[in-house]
């Protein structure tokens, strides 16, 4: 592993921010860009990957099909790097390290957003499990084909550790991608993350807090009257109407959510500021032994926060025309799944490639693996396609 000699951050940063010219290097040795430090190389190959593209026909919450103005997962990882980066700066942190966990944290996601990846859950159950946060770094260390000598996106330990401990310490029995890296590079699987990495964790919650209440309402799932039965929007929304008297809803919605946005970005502040100093840390790893997470929401914004997601849980994500195209998705996910895993010679060519690359032909495990690959990384009109070309008796015969 090779430590990069470039720093090129703009801003002074903390003690315990981490810096490029620390980094704890790559898996493979390479020479280091001649312009732009080890997180920003990071977040360029990221940018520039397949699957990052691909996350423009991912479902958020909504099929990408019904509406173009409805948050896709592409348009969500782009207001989570952006909230990301108003925080880092804020907290005098690394930026660039804070956008790239951000970019990457949902390129495993599967197509049709979580009713697609607990369809893939239980196909791949008696095969070693599907997780879409391992997914995301198998798709990072492994799945990426863009270079002859190695495979996958070769990111540095700290852009990696970011993903695998998305949601802190990683407890348990590690999934099959954080154990082949575990092999290559220490990934210290018992500690907390960045103060980075959890910058960007933090604001994936603002995020679709914010963004899914105006897609709720904009899909008509429930009313600007019903958002007021939530204490924190109520709030807020009185706030806003205390200076708009007379606003149209349409401009409520959106000052409510960019208030929203601040008020919660206001609270992880003075949080972080507390437990900040509360344990003093001097260097990244102070912050990574510590006993809990640094950054967060206060203990009255959490209790707040939980109503909101509740709400959004049972109105939106469990709204029965959700819940209508969870038993569609269900049969697509389910049926291609049997069909691959039961004949691989129904894949792409490419794909079948790795499947004999990888000794795969008599191992069903491994095979169930590589055809959940292909699966999770498909779009969402990509897997319908798919589903059609198998089982539509006269999809090719017309």
């Amino acid at each position: 592993m090779e430590q990069s000699s470039y720093n090129y951050c703009a801003l002074p940063l903390a003690s315990y921010a981490s810096k490029p010219e620390d980094s704890l290097g790559r898996v493979h040795a390479e020479p280091e860009s001649r312009h732009r430090n080890a997180f920003q190389r990071d977040r360029d190959r990221i940018i520039h990957s397949s699957a990052f593209r691909r996350l423009k026909y991912k479902t958020q919450v909504f099929v990408y099909h019904e509406g173009d103005h409805y948050r896709t997962r592409l348009t969500h990882t782009l207001e989570v790097a952006q909230i990301a980066r108003t925080l880092a700066r804020a907290l005098m942190v690394n930026e660039d390290l804070a956008e790239t966990i951000a970019l990457a944290h949902d390129m495993g996601h599967t197509p049709f957003a979580h009713i697609g990846e607990d369809y893939l859950k239980i196909a791949m159950e008696p095969y070693g499990r599907f997780e879409h946060n391992d997914q995301s770094l198998r798709v990072l260390t492994t799945l990426e084909r863009k270079y002859p000598k190695w495979n996958g996106l070769n990111l540095t330990w700290e852009t990696l550790e970011g993903v695998i401990k998305h949601n802190g310490p990683v407890t348990g029995e590690p999934h099959i991608a954080a154990r082949e890296l575990q092999s290559k590079m220490d990934m210290r699987f018992e500690t907390y993350a960045s103060i980075e990495a959890q910058v960007a964790a933090i604001s994936d919650d603002i995020a679709y807090n914010n963004h899914d209440i105006e897609d709720g309402i904009r899909s008509g799932l429930f009313s600007i009257s019903e958002l007021e039965e939530v204490p924190l929007l109520q709030d807020v929304m009185n706030g806003v109407r205390a200076v708009y008297p007379d606003i149209e809803d349409r401009y409520l919605i959106q000052e409510t959510k960019r208030d929203m946005i601040g008020v919660m970005v206001d609270d992880v502040m003075e949080q972080t500021h507390k437990y900040l100093a509360y344990i003093k840390p001097e260097t990244p790893d102070d912050i990574r032994m510590a006993d809990r997470q640094m950054v967060d929401f206060s203990p009255e914004m959490y209790e707040k926060v939980k109503v909101l997601k509740e709400f959004l849980y049972n109105r939106m994500y469990k709204h029965y025309t959700i819940n209508r195209i969870g038993v569609k998705v269900e049969r697509i996910i389910g049926d291609l799944f049997k069909a691959f895993h039961k004949n691989y010679k129904l894949l792409p060519d490419n794909w079948q490639s790795r499947i004999k690359e990888s000794s795969a032909l008599e191992n069903e495990q491994v095979r169930a693996r590589i055809v959940a690959d292909y699966i999770a990384g498909m779009t969402d009109r990509y897997a319908i396609r798919e589903h059609e070309r198998i089982f539509d008796l006269y999809w090719d015969l017309r």
